[in-house]
Order: structure tokens, then sequence, then C-alpha cells
């Protein structure tokens, strides 16, 4: 598939979900082209499906990468969601992330994302095995968060969790979901294994 190549439902899809959080409409979501320089390659796409994949795998409910958040993530990195159009702190930056800057100080993320995955692995990440893979990457969230800074892989991280749980597989099916308009229940009764209530993200354990 072609740079060009998206289909129209994998982007309609990718746009409404972007939409849905950020509060644009979709067809804004959809014409805006961005800046055509940084168009996600192929592999950029297939790194981002199997990164959402590893963050939130496939259990009894579709993964983060089957249900198309790979797509979201780099749609809403476009409309710097979540301040990722902003300059980065240096100093909360891999040693090797001041490369992938734009001028105006703001994060080329997939750039980032990829050759720092490439250099974890000492080469072609995406051609590693499932487990090799999720080895690095579990690495990669480790030092992010042991840095306790503004790590570019938290921003990452964020979106495909959010892309995920506002999605319906992930609101509706992972999480439990149930419509009451107009009645408030200070105190659910839950069992050990029921899921968490997606009207409730403070149950949700974001890791």
């Amino acid at each position: 598939m072609s740079q060009e190549g998206w289909s129209r439902r994998e982007l309609g899809g990718a746009a409404a979900l972007l939409a849905a959080v950020v509060g644009l409409p979709a067809a804004v979501a959809m014409l805006s082209k961005g800046d055509q320089t940084e168009a996600p390659t192929d592999r950029q796409r297939a790194m981002m499906r199997a990164v959402s994949q590893l963050v939130v795998p496939r259990t009894s409910t579709p993964g983060a990468g089957d249900v198309g958040v790979g797509d979201f993530v780099i749609l809403a990195l476009e409309h710097g969601l979540d301040g990722t159009r902003s300059p980065a702190a240096s100093d909360a930056l891999p040693p090797l992330a001041t490369a992938h800057l734009r001028r105006d100080g703001s994060l080329r993320y997939l750039d980032w994302l990829e050759a720092e995955l490439d250099r974890a692995a000492n080469g072609n990440w995406l051609g590693k095995p499932e487990a090799r893979q999720a080895a690095l990457l579990t690495k990669l969230d480790a030092d992010a968060y042991a840095a306790k800074s503004d790590h570019p892989w938290k921003k990452v991280k964020a979106l495909i969790l959010t892309g995920y749980y506002t999605s319906e597989t992930g609101g509706a099916r992972e999480l439990h979901y149930e419509l009451t308009p107009g009645r408030y229940d200070p105190a659910v009764a839950i069992k050990p294994g029921d899921r968490a209530y997606s009207s409730d993200w403070t149950a949700v354990d974001f890791g």
C-alpha cells in the first residue's frame, strides 16, 4: 500500500475517532492534510499497529491494533493532541531524540519511535519475533517511566490508550458499559473479575 493508499474505511474510522476525542467535526479531521512531507510511511503505519497491539493485546476482545488505534495515533499526532506539537523540553528527551525535532522544537514522534525501536533491536524492530518486539517495547516503557519526566513514549502510550478506550470495542466491550441517563449510583456492587466501567476511567490501570 502506498503512503496515499489509506482506504476510505481506515481513514474515515480513525478520523471519526479522533473527532470524537478532540471535539472536531469529522469532516475537518478527514480533510486536514497537515504537512505532506511528514505523511506516515507504510512502515510507520505497520509499526504503530504493532506497537498498539502490544500495549493493548487481543484477549477475549480485539486488541488496539485490531481496531485501528495505530491510525488514530498517527492522526492525533498530526493534529497535536495532548500537546504533541508543542516544543519538547530538552531535558525530557532521550539522547537520540533531538535528531527528530522540527524547526519549532516539536518532536516528530513517529520518526523518533521508529528510530528508537530499530536502535534497540540492532536493526529492524518490525522484523523481530513478536516476543522480542514486546521485550524491547517493555524496556522502552520501563525506561520512560523511570525517567520521571515528560518522556515522548508517555505521550504515544497515552494516545494509544485514549484511542482504544474511546473506541466501541474498548469502551463497550473491553470495559463494562451501561447506559444510565438520569441515574446516579453512588455504590455499585462488583465481584472479582468484573470489568471496570467505561464511565469510570479511574478504575482503568493505565500502567
